[in-house]
């Protein structure tokens, strides 16, 4: 089982796979592997309580596992065990609704979350207190993310070594140590030149393992961090509605899609490793496919 703050009661919820259900040590491995990973994807969204957890959260987290190449049946069989943990959460009186009762909507693991429109991206990126000693991290942050439209994770690893300032280029690594090279270009380059220049030289104190970006005890940031960042971002910009570093790699695909980008250059962008999952996008522009079938289809 995977270790998580008291209240996710996962030493409990082992006990109860093992005696009460009576599963065998496989089995419960396989619950207990499926559940680590949905821990860590709520670590990164800074959930610390299951009542906390909503239908929404969910479906972001299947979004997330989709995104990662994830098959379907693996997909499943992970909803399979968080149902379960939640059958027993409710069993033991600790929650009183579950959450999971709407998890089989059709279309869950296509559900795609929030995106910002150009004027909410434009003033989220824009919100840091510039007179705070970590303004222009902050601002590379939250630039990069949208420039790049990396996952929080490549974020987090991305070590200068990795990076390519004079063509304006950053090697990621994605999924299975999958190597792809990204534009960073625009604000987001200057705003990392800064940053590199002005402010990681007096953050690394020799721990930051060539790491880009730094926290302010010059060891290497941490993915909750990130989120907290991006929330903070959100609502300093006046946007009432969650936000999270996974928006802003939505938005960035959003906006290329938008732009008329090729789905094949997004999918190379985005490090998906099926077009498939990149295809949720075309259905965000309508109004410009149909623009572009009114303007090159023939019979018109």
């Amino acid at each position: 089982m995977p270790e998580g703050p008291a209240a996710f009661r996962f030493e409990q919820f082992h006990d109860y796979l093992t005696f009460e259900r009576g599963l065998s040590e496989r089995t419960v491995v396989s619950y207990g592997r499926d559940l680590t990973r949905w821990m860590s994807f709520l670590e990164d969204a800074g959930v610390r309580d299951p009542a906390a957890i909503d239908v929404r959260v969910l479906r972001e987290w299947v979004f997330d596992l989709k995104e990662h190449g994830l098959a379907p049946t693996s997909i499943r069989r992970a909803q399979s065990a968080v149902r379960t943990y939640f059958g027993f959460l409710m069993a033991e009186g600790v929650l009183e609704t579950d959450p999971t009762d709407r998890l089989d909507s059709p279309r869950v693991d296509r559900t795609l979350p929030d995106f910002l429109s150009r004027e909410e991206i434009d003033r989220l990126l824009e919100s840091p207190d510039p007179t705070h000693h970590l303004y222009w991290r902050d601002r590379a942050i939250l630039e990069f993310l949208y420039a790049t439209g990396v996952r929080v994770s490549e974020l987090v690893d991305l070590r200068i070594a990795s990076l390519n300032l004079d063509e304006g280029f950053a090697t990621v690594f994605g999924k299975g140590a999958k190597e792809r090279l990204v534009p960073v270009g625009g604000p987001a380059l200057r705003n990392l030149e800064r940053y590199l220049r002005e402010v990681r030289p007096g953050l690394d104190t020799g721990k930051g393992a060539g790491h880009v970006f730094l926290n302010a005890r010059g060891t290497p940031i941490r993915r909750e961090s990130i989120w907290s960042l991006v929330r903070v971002a959100a609502r300093r910009a006046g946007i009432h509605r969650k936000v999270s570093p996974h928006t802003l790699r939505h938005t960035f695909a959003t906006h290329l899609v938008e732009g008329g980008a090729d789905l094949a250059a997004v999918q190379e962008l985005l490090g998906h490793a099926d077009i498939s999952t990149t295809q949720i996008y075309t259905h965000l522009d309508r109004a410009y496919l149909r623009e572009i079938h009114r303007k090159y289809h023939p019979r018109q």
